[in-house]
């Protein structure tokens, strides 16, 4: 399906001026025309890029003269978002910010053979330093706005330090997977996001460039979190590309933080967590020709609103027990938050950060961050066989990461565990 950028033209002296393209009436005013940008190849080449991205800049920058932007009389513009410290007890990008930014980028690497994990980890955390401080020449003059780097490292480099430390662990092969040998685990993970979409790929970059040819990529992904809906004060969930909201449950409190998200030992690891992606394709024509009803069903939960079939608001904890007058269960026995359920599982809770894809193919990166890697692995098991949310997906990239402790200048990234 085309994407759809308008440029917009104002009429003047009965005369209206058209670029090319089909002329529209615009709803706040105004005439507009309408383009149509084709999707191009799968490898699209910098000029396509940067030609498209001007496209919607340009676009952007006029809608901001609409009489609502001339009221305030300013525009909102990345330079304005409030800026994330990457420095502090735990690397930003997990909790902070709050809510998690729109655009996400995830790079999966290996180190070579020879390769020291911890001077390649202190440059990468004193570049993350500067790029996020928006001193970094490598940013190209763009204000890095909230822009955050989490980084963290995979089961192999563990184990080299104390294969009983947790993150030492690989994750095990599940069904519904079709995992390339080049999209299964890893040594290096870097997380970017940033509300500015410019900003994420300009600073993998320069990340990159700072590792060198001391790691060798093996996959990224980017990533896009859909409107925010409210979930309790202060806390808010994305819709994801089923229509529904995503990552209502997690540890919300600051005592749930510490009991399920952030490792309290042994200290190397300590302040640190454990991360889980998995890429999935979404089967959306499918899932699509069920009923609204009947989507609820998998989910057990209301489409619109998030809020539990079995009712109450959408931050009540579903009643699993509740039936109706004839007793079937309002929330089914293979409904997703029946069978993910961390008290049915016997587990704690995960935080998600998850992104909706389109490339390779429509689907949604999960991430989750627990302070034990079973908090996961039990939970699929669970889910595997039972959940009808599964029938739809596919796992097609799979990665465990011990996302390192806080750093900063004083203390490098990776420090308390490679000296």
């Amino acid at each position: 399906m085309p994407s759809i950028a308008i440029s917009t033209r104002r009429r003047k002296r009965g005369m209206i001026s058209v670029w090319h393209g089909r002329l529209i009436r615009l709803s706040q005013g105004g005439y507009g025309t309408l383009h149509t940008v084709r999707r191009a190849d799968h490898h699209q080449s910098r000029r396509a890029f940067l030609g498209a991205t001007g496209t919607l800049m340009a676009a952007g920058l006029t809608a901001g003269c609409e009489p609502d932007s001339a009221h305030s009389g300013q525009v909102d513009t990345p330079a304005s978002i409030t800026p994330v410290s990457p420095t502090g007890r735990y690397q930003a990008g997990i909790v902070l910010p709050q809510p998690a930014q729109t655009n996400l980028l995830t790079v999966v690497a290996d180190l070579g053979d020879a390769v020291a994990a911890g001077p390649l980890l202190a440059e990468l955390g004193q570049a993350v330093l500067t790029l996020t401080a928006g001193t970094d020449a490598r940013l190209l003059g763009l204000p890095p706005g909230d822009l955050t780097v989490t980084i963290g490292v995979g089961p192999r480099l563990v184990r080299t330090i104390d294969p009983s430390l947790p993150g030492a662990a690989d994750l095990p092969q599940f069904s519904r997977e079709r995992i390339a040998p080049q999209a299964r685990g890893g040594d290096l993970l870097i997380q970017i996001c940033a509300s500015d979409a410019l900003v994420v790929p300009i600073v993998a970059a320069a990340l990159l460039d700072q590792a060198g040819d001391r790691i060798h990529e093996r996959w990224r992904q980017s990533g896009r979190r859909g409107s925010n809906v409210p979930v309790a004060q202060g806390l808010t969930a994305p819709r994801n590309l089923l229509g529904f909201i995503d990552g209502i449950v997690g540890p919300r409190t600051t005592v749930e933080e510490q009991r399920d998200l952030w490792l309290a030992g042994p200290a190397p690891v300590a302040s640190g967590t454990i991360a889980v992606l998995r890429r999935m394709e979404l089967d959306l024509p499918r899932f699509a020709t069920l009923s609204v009803a009947d989507q609820e069903a998998v989910f057990g939960r209301r489409r619109a609103t998030g809020i539990p079939l079995s009712g109450g608001t959408i931050a009540s904890d579903p009643e699993l027990g509740a039936k109706t007058p004839d007793g079937r269960y309002l929330i089914p026995a293979d409904a997703h938050v029946r069978r993910a359920h961390s008290n049915v599982v016997g587990v704690g809770l995960m935080l998600r950060r998850s992104y909706s894809i389109d490339e390779p193919a429509p689907g949604l990166l999960f991430m989750s961050f627990q302070n034990d890697i079973r908090t996961f692995t039990n939970t699929l098991t669970h889910m595997d066989n039972s959940d009808a949310l599964l029938q739809f997906t596919t796992t097609t990239a799979s990665a465990t990461f011990l996302i390192l402790p806080g750093f900063d200048e004083q203390h490098p990234l990776g420090a308390t565990l490679f000296r």
